[in-house]
């Protein structure tokens, strides 16, 4: 009964697991599969072939995915780099009748539209904006950074900053002041308690902040159209383009297909990474209880013909 139960509360999960994930993805592979029947076509699938993915792998493909990598990985160590320490001093520091406070103003952001956070990044950016404006007339010449990389750079860490911050938070949150004290009582500096107690714990939270930033910033194409231009383009423009411009769905498909497995090696070579990096630290940390020796009982050894 507690199995049917069970079935019946996660059903709601699975099914929109597969109506909004499974066989949409689904469509995208059968579609890879296709192509572009004339001008006005978008894709068909009476020939079915691995030519699209073939036309995938070209010199400018790789060269857009050494950039959408470089920004990858660049934005989500920005992001945890940053994101870091605001989650401890809200999770340790800060009072605890401000935390909620705090973490609604994590949120304010995403109060707002992401193509107008964007938008407002290219006003404060642009040549003639009022930064600008500002370093003219402090004698430091115009800001040139618009439509470059690095201006994509500091787009995604704005928009993807506060999902490294939640899961960093509750991470850091659950360890709890016990642990810190008690870690502090057997003579831990700060440091050590920081490396040796809270990191641990909180590294489940570390890795969900980390595929929270990197998943979706390597699929991100509005961030690089409006910040970016041509020296920031990324994989995710080249499917949009395909999809709305050219309207090849088969081309477009096999380069979403692409982009997907990418992120998929990709963070699986991440997590092993960290696994290895963290390997050290675990077997230092690791505890091996052994058998304690306990003295045999006294045996009473009564002779045939002794007396006691």
């Amino acid at each position: 009964m507690r199995k049917k139960a069970g079935i019946a509360l996660a059903f709601p999960a699975w099914a929109w697991l597969l109506f909004f994930f499974v066989i949409p993805v689904g469509y995208v592979v059968w579609f890879s599969f296709g192509y572009k029947p004339g001008i006005f076509g978008t894709h068909a699938n009476d020939v079915l072939s691995f030519d699209r993915y073939l036309e995938v792998l070209t010199p400018t493909f790789f060269a857009t995915f050494q950039n959408t990598l470089w920004i990858g990985i660049a934005g989500t160590l920005a992001c945890l780099a940053i994101g870091a320490p605001v989650a401890y001093w809200m999770a340790v520091k800060a009072p605890l009748s401000k935390r909620g406070l705090l973490v609604a103003l994590v949120m304010v952001p995403f109060w707002t539209n992401f193509l107008v956070r964007t938008i407002g990044w290219q006003i404060i950016l642009a040549p003639n904006g009022w930064l600008s404006g500002v370093m003219q007339a402090l004698g430091l010449g115009p800001l040139e950074i618009l439509y470059t990389r690095p201006a994509v750079l500091l787009g995604v860490i704005y928009n993807y900053l506060p999902l490294m911050i939640l899961p960093l938070f509750v991470a850091f949150d659950r360890v709890g002041p016990a642990l810190r004290e008690a870690s502090k009582d057997l003579g831990a500096g700060r440091w050590t308690t920081f490396l040796r107690v809270t990191l641990p714990i909180s590294r489940p939270g570390v890795l969900a902040g980390v595929l929270l930033v990197f998943i979706p910033l390597m699929g991100d194409y509005i961030t690089a159209t409006i910040l970016g231009g041509a020296k920031g383009n990324m994989i995710g423009q080249m499917v949009a383009t395909q999809f709305q411009t050219a309207q090849n769905w088969a081309l477009g498909s096999a380069m979403a297909i692409m982009l997907i497995l990418i992120v998929l090696l990709t963070t699986a070579v991440g997590i092993g990474l960290m696994w290895l990096i963290g390997l050290p630290m675990r077997l230092r940390n690791r505890v091996v209880l052994e058998p304690v020796p306990t003295p045999a009982a006294p045996v009473a050894v009564a002779s045939a013909g002794g007396a006691a």
